[in-house]
C-alpha cells in the first residue's frame, strides 16, 4: 500500500499534497453556463446526488448509467493523484454539458462559476454522522490523511484540520448562498425520509419535466441498497491502494443516527459544545436521528 500523502493547507483548507499541487488549476478552472455542480462537505450524499442528477439528464436511462462508473460520469473537480489525469483536465476535455462534484467552500469556489449561469446543488448532512462516516472513509482511503483513533479524528473534525478542513465553514458558507436563484440547498436527512419529493425538487431546479414513471425509476435505482450493490456507484472497481473495501465499504450505512453507535457520552458532549459554538450565529439546524 502506498504511503499516505502529506497534508498541505491551502487558503485555510488542508488538502492531500497532490490536490494542493493542482489547486491553482482548480482556481483557474473555466466554468460553462450549462455546468451543473454538486457540492457537499465529504460524506454528505455526494455520490447519491451525483447518480440522481446523471439519471435526470438521461431521463432515467439506467442502462446508460451502467456503462461507466459514477466518477467518470460526474468527475471530481478537485481530484489529483499520482499518474492520473486531474479533475480539471478531465472536465476540460468533456464536450457538451458537464455534471461535476466538488467539496469547495463557497468562498473558495473558482471565480468563473459566479460569472456563469451554472446550477449548484448543495447537500448538507448532520455533522455527527458526517464525522463518523468520514472517519471510516479515511480508514479505507489511503489517499486521505491518517485518521488515528475516532477521538483523534473527532478533534481534527472540530478543529478543521482534517481533509477539506472546516465543516462549519463549508456548510455555513453555502447556507448563506441558498437564496441565490442558481443554488438548490438540500438536506441528506430529507432525502432519506421522503426521497421522491426531493428528487422532484432537483428535477424542477434542473428544468427537467419528467413523467412519474421515470421519477419512480430514478428513485428505485438510487435507493441505498441499489447504490451499494451497483458496481458503477460503489467504487469496488478501484484498486486497494485507492480504496480498500476490506477495511470499510465506500457506501457504508446511509442512515441517520449511526453516530450513536460510535460516540461515547463524553465525546457527544464535546461535539454538542462545538455545534453550539459554531451554529450560534445561524438559523441552520439538523436532525440527528430518525
Amino acid at each position: 500500500m502506498l504511503d499516505r500523502p502529506q497534508m498541505i493547507t491551502v487558503s485555510g483548507m488542508p488538502l492531500p499534497e497532490p490536490f494542493a499541487a493542482n489547486w491553482e488549476n482548480v482556481q483557474r478552472f473555466q466554468a460553462r453556463d450549462d455546468d451543473v455542480l454538486i457540492i457537499t462537505f465529504p460524506r454528505s450524499g455526494t455520490t447519491w446526488m451525483s447518480e440522481v442528477v446523471d439519471l435526470i439528464f438521461h431521463e432515467g436511462d439506467t442502462e446508460k448509467a451502467h456503462q461507466r462508473p459514477i466518477y467518470e460520469r460526474v468527475p471530481f473537480l478537485e481530484w489529483a493523484g499520482p499518474d492520473m489525469p486531474t479533475g480539471t483536465e478531465i472536465l476540460d476535455n468533456i464536450k457538451g454539458r458537464r455534471i461535476m462534484k466538488s467539496h469547495c467552500p463557497a468562498d473558495l469556489l473558482p471565480q468563473s462559476f459566479s460569472e456563469k449561469n451554472c446550477k449548484v446543488i448543495y447537500v448538507a448532512r448532520n455533522p455527527k454522522d458526517v464525522m463518523v462516516s468520514f472517519y471510516h472513509f479515511h480508514r479505507m482511503h489511503p489517499i486521505s490523511s491518517t485518521p488515528g483513533t475516532l477521538q483523534e479524528f473527532m478533534m481534527g473534525f472540530i478543529e478543521g484540520t482534517i481533509t477539506f478542513g472546516s465543516w462549519s465553514r463549508n456548510v455555513k458558507g453555502w447556507w448563506k448562498n441558498r437564496h441565490q436563484k442558481n443554488v438548490l440547498f438540500l438536506f441528506y436527512e430529507d432525502l432519506l425520509e421522503d426521497t421522491k419529493p426531493e428528487i422532484k425538487k432537483v428535477m424542477t431546479f434542473l428544468e427537467k419535466d419528467l413523467p412519474d414513471d421515470v421519477l419512480e425509476k430514478i428513485h428505485q435505482h438510487t435507493t441505498f441498497r441499489a447504490m451499494k450493490e451497483n458496481k458503477m456507484t460503489n467504487y469496488t472497481d478501484l484498486p486497494l491502494d485507492v480504496m480498500d473495501h476490506t477495511i470499510s465499504p465506500f457506501i457504508r450505512k446511509g442512515i441517520c443516527g449511526d453516530w450513536k453507535n460510535h460516540l461515547t457520552v463524553a465525546q457527544n458532549e464535546i461535539f454538542d459544545e462545538f455545534l453550539q459554538r459554531e451554529l450560534s450565529d445561524t438559523d441552520l439546524t439538523f436532525r440527528y436521528q430518525d
